[in-house]
C-alpha cells in the first residue's frame, strides 16, 4: 500500500481500506491540562512492518507542533518512536 491516504479526526488519525474497513489508527486525546496523551496506535496485520505505525506518530508529532500542543506518549510503540526520533522532543511534557 504506496499511496496511504490518513485521515485526521479530532484526536485521531486514521486509514480506511476502499471497503472501509479500519487498517491504522493512532490516538490522542485532549488531557484536562491542553495536552494530549498519545496512548494507542493500532496497525491491521495485513500492513505489519510496512512502516505505517511510525508514519502514523510521526504525522501526529507533525500535527501537534503546528497546533503549539503538547504530548505525553502512553503508548509504547510511541514512546520508543519518540526515543528513536529526538528532532520532535520539543513536543514532549
Amino acid at each position: 500500500m504506496e499511496n496511504q491516504t490518513f485521515q485526521i479526526e479530532r484526536n485521531r488519525i486514521v486509514l480506511y481500506s476502499s471497503e472501509g474497513r479500519l487498517l491504522a489508527e493512532i490516538t490522542f486525546p485532549e488531557q484536562p491540562d491542553g495536552t494530549v496523551s498519545i496512548n494507542h496506535t493500532f496497525v491491521d496485520d495485513s500492513l505489519r512492518g510496512k512502516g505505517i505505525a511510525g508514519q502514523l506518530v510521526q504525522k501526529t508529532a507533525e500535527l501537534l507542533r503546528s497546533d503549539g500542543r503538547k504530548a505525553c506518549p502512553t503508548c509504547s510503540y510511541a514512546v520508543k518512536w519518540f526515543e528513536k526520533n529526538p528532532g520532535y522532543n520539543d513536543i514532549l511534557l
